[in-house]
């Protein structure tokens, strides 16, 4: 809802901003929807500003604030609370109490939780707003999910003909996870059922997968059960998806599988992914809960990785990992929605109306 909102003014450490440009994560969907949590309820508060992801300019800093000046341009990070090692637990605008989002005209944060882009970047403001979030929630994943690869597998993707395949369900993280993967020696592939998406993927030297070759892969163990009909669709569905697969990966079954989907395609990940794979997701966008038959995994000796954003100890060496190596995404001519269309996006998000796997939202001027 567009409302006036206030908060208190910040203390001497907290720095107000102006947001310029976000991009809307799947978080912010998940708060809307009131699922898997009502984080309104978690924090204990009747409303809140979401928003987690965005570059923002300083206003006014606060007395004791050192690292940013008034007119520095910063990403705004998500590390509301961290644990010894430096992972999130709580997340700054979602389920961090007391913490205001990117949707407001001015907004207040935390001095540590701000990051100066750099001077002289080659990136506009808009690449680094829709960048950054999936980028480095995705260098984060592919970091462990690769390191739990090569711990079974002694031949270099170099010297493997074909080269082992990363497949990838999902967004704009799995986008980015796979462009690591291209750089590791992976051969890329993603599915994806709309034309302008599956052009970006082909554009990024992936192999596209249309997802319309099989429409009725989305497993429903009770319906599986109870109707001959679907259970009949499913398993036509999912026999293309494996043979799909199989011809991309030389019949060796993919050494990874990257699924930020989960219930609907999680059985025919497993059957696609082949011995010593890994299976790694950092989103859940559909099921909560999965199952698995153990022993299977066991033989196969799959690994399965989970992690959720990145280590704020590496955010400063992701950046300039991105600003020197070009890992970086083209936004072209995607539509910016204003401030006043952000509900519009919300709705195009939810629907699935988005062309863009970075969808992008502007709230002041730069």
């Amino acid at each position: 809802m567009r409302e006036e909102f206030s908060f208190p003014d910040i203390t001497e450490n907290e720095v107000l901003v102006a947001p310029l440009y976000g991009s809307w994560e799947a978080n912010m969907s998940h708060a809307l929807d009131r699922t898997p949590v009502d984080v309104c309820r978690q924090r204990g508060e009747d409303r809140m500003v979401i928003g987690n992801f965005g570059v923002v300019r300083v206003e006014r800093p606060g007395k004791a604030v050192t690292r940013v000046k008034e007119g520095d341009l910063c990403l705004i990070q998500a590390f509301a609370r961290t644990d010894q090692d430096g992972y999130v637990k709580l997340v700054h605008a979602y389920d961090a109490p007391g913490t205001t989002g990117v949707l407001a005209r001015r907004t207040k944060i935390g001095e540590h939780l701000l990051l100066p882009l750099p001077k002289d970047t080659r990136y506009s403001l808009q690449q680094w707003a829709a960048s950054y979030g999936r980028y480095w929630t995705a260098w984060d994943n592919w970091k462990v999910a690769h390191a739990c690869w090569r711990s079974q597998v002694r031949t270099d993707p170099a010297d493997m003909d074909p080269p082992p395949l990363a497949f990838g369900w999902g967004g704009g993280v799995a986008v980015a996870e796979l462009e690591l993967a291209q750089r590791a020696g992976f051969r890329a592939a993603m599915a994806s059922g709309n034309p302008r998406r599956l052009a970006e993927i082909e554009a990024k030297g992936m192999i596209p997968v249309d997802r319309r070759l099989f429409p009725d892969l989305d497993h429903d163990a009770d319906r599986m059960a109870a109707d001959a009909g679907f259970r009949q669709r499913y398993r036509q569905s999912e026999r293309t998806f494996l043979k799909i697969v199989s011809e991309l990966s030389g019949r060796r079954g993919a050494a990874v599988v990257i699924d930020n989907i989960g219930r609907p395609v999680h059985r025919a990940t497993l059957r696609a992914l082949g011995r010593q794979g890994v299976l790694t997701t950092v989103g859940w966008k559909h099921g909560m809960r999965l199952e698995t038959v153990r022993a299977n995994e066991c033989i196969k000796r799959h690994i399965h990785v989970h992690t959720h954003a990145c280590c704020f100890h590496d955010i400063e060496d992701i950046l300039e990992f991105q600003e020197r190596s070009g890992w970086m995404l083209e936004v072209g001519d995607q539509r910016v929605y204003r401030f006043d269309e952000i509900p519009e996006l919300a709705r195009d998000y939810a629907t699935g109306q988005l062309d863009s796997y970075f969808p992008l939202f502007r709230v002041d001027e730069e």
